[in-house]
């Protein structure tokens, strides 16, 4: 079951905080095996937050903590302005959590699961199913309410996984890998989902493999590695700190492929295609810039494309690995972007 134990208090009322997870030097190692070895978190409320690593990274293990679900060896957190260490109940009364897989009772109907929850979180009984009526609807799951949960799909069990995460009103929510075996159409409808929570001010803590899902969601992401964050910021961010950006300029006419290597002679020309490669930031002064160049020569290209790195190329060059864990040269494949 997601853990939020208690409903939050005082949820439109008071001022929340500013920074609703923060972590200082977290550890935890199992036997010989260090898992985090000192990681710092600063999560601002109100946005996603994206956790990526290889399987094994301990990106399971840093929600579980945080989660109050797992003790630290080391370091110290806070969670929508509660200790991890000192204040759990405090911490646990203000999130809930996803796990993996689906946490439902298939023989309860979706309407049972989400009044058992709200019973567990002691909500009154017209609280209870005013709050159960809300999220049926709200999770598009109310023409099913009477249906055993054993019955559902795997996109109809998250949405329900994650209304009954809600029932608590929690302003915090980690999410640990919530689309993980979903099709992309319910990937998509999940990630409208998030996009929702945190239009409403909910926090959200990420960990996901799919690299495309924290480039359309997170605000910010982290990308943990043997024990340590090795690399953090927007996805822009982070896809400027991989070489690779460049304009494929291509060519019909051999006259102009020839002007346009005088005109660009650092280009990495390809002869064969009549094509020439301009390194850049891909971003839209330099392709400007490179525009107004060839206008000023008088020289026309038969068609233009601009190449930049994008998070699979970041993940393996910071980690030299795919996100599943499997070893792999840290090369940076620049994906192409018609334009």
């Amino acid at each position: 079951m997601p853990i939020s134990v208690m409903p939050t208090l005082n949820r439109g009322g008071g001022a929340r905080h500013l920074t609703a997870v923060s972590a200082v030097g977290l550890r935890k190692s199992y036997g010989g095996r260090t898992v985090l070895d000192g990681i710092d978190l600063s999560i601002p409320a109100g946005s996603v937050f994206a956790l990526l690593g290889p399987n094994g990274a301990g990106k399971t293990t840093t929600v579980q903590i945080l989660s109050t679900l797992l003790a630290a060896d080391g370091g110290r957190a806070q969670v929508a302005g509660h200790d991890i260490a000192t204040s759990p109940d405090g911490v646990r009364a203000a999130i809930g959590v996803t796990g993996q897989f689906a946490a439902l009772d298939d023989l309860l109907t979706a309407e049972e699961n989400l009044l058992l929850m709200a019973d567990l979180l002691r909500l009154g009984k017209r609280e209870g199913r005013a709050r159960t009526r809300e999220l049926l609807q709200r999770f598009d799951i109310a023409d099913v309410a009477h249906k055993r949960a054993a019955t559902f799909s795997g996109g109809m069990r998250r949405r329900l996984d994650i209304a009954m995460t809600l029932v608590g009103d929690p302003q915090v929510i980690f999410l640990d890998e919530p689309t993980t075996g979903l099709d992309p159409r319910s990937r998509r409808t999940m990630w409208e989902t998030v996009r929702e929570l945190v239009a409403g001010g909910t926090t959200v803590f990420l960990t996901t493999q799919y690299l495309e899902e924290a480039d359309q969601l997170a605000d910010r992401i982290a990308v943990l590695d043997g024990g340590r964050i090795v690399a953090e910021g927007t996805a822009d961010e982070l896809k400027a700190r991989i070489p690779g950006s460049h304009v494929r300029l291509r060519f019909t006419d051999p006259g102009e492929y020839e002007r346009a290597g005088t005109v660009f002679p650092d280009a990495d020309r390809d002869g064969d295609n009549l094509a020439l490669r301009v390194a850049g930031d891909g971003g839209l002064d330099a392709l400007r810039a490179l525009l107004d160049r060839l206008g000023t020569a008088g020289i026309r290209a038969a068609d233009l494309s601009v190449h930049t790195p994008d998070l699979d190329d970041v993940f393996l060059a910071l980690t030299g690995r795919d996100a599943t864990g499997t070893s792999t040269a840290a090369t940076t494949h620049a994906k192409e972007t018609p334009r």
